[in-house]
């Protein structure tokens, strides 16, 4: 699937079942709390922390699909176009970032 197929498919689920989109205001703040249970999940499992039994069963693959699924939404609301805003970030992150990695000392350890 596309970025835009996605973009058209959430828009579809949103018209066919959601009623209509909550405001941008309501889906940063969903989307806030989506990235946070992405948190959660990467803490427990890659950091120090330890899971709780409320965090058992939590799917990080479920979780990144659901900061997605907001993703599309504001950009669906907001009239962007996330596959052209993609395609012009890959361009600034190459102008400006084109050696800073490669030469970074830091990542060469």
């Amino acid at each position: 699937m596309t970025i835009q197929e996605a973009q058209q498919k959430v828009d579809e689920w949103i018209r066919t079942y959601g009623v209509r989109y909550f405001s941008p205001l309501t889906n940063m703040a969903q989307l806030t709390e989506e990235v946070g249970e992405v948190a959660r999940i990467i803490s427990r499992t890659y950091g120090e922390q330890s899971f709780k039994p409320s965090d058992k069963g939590k799917d990080l693959g479920d979780e990144l699909a659901d900061v997605l699924w907001v993703v599309l939404c504001l950009a669906n609301q907001t009239g962007v176009d996330l596959t052209a805003a993609l395609e012009r970030n890959f361009d600034k992150k190459t102008n400006r970032d084109a050696f800073r990695h490669l030469n970074n000392e830091k990542l060469s350890k």
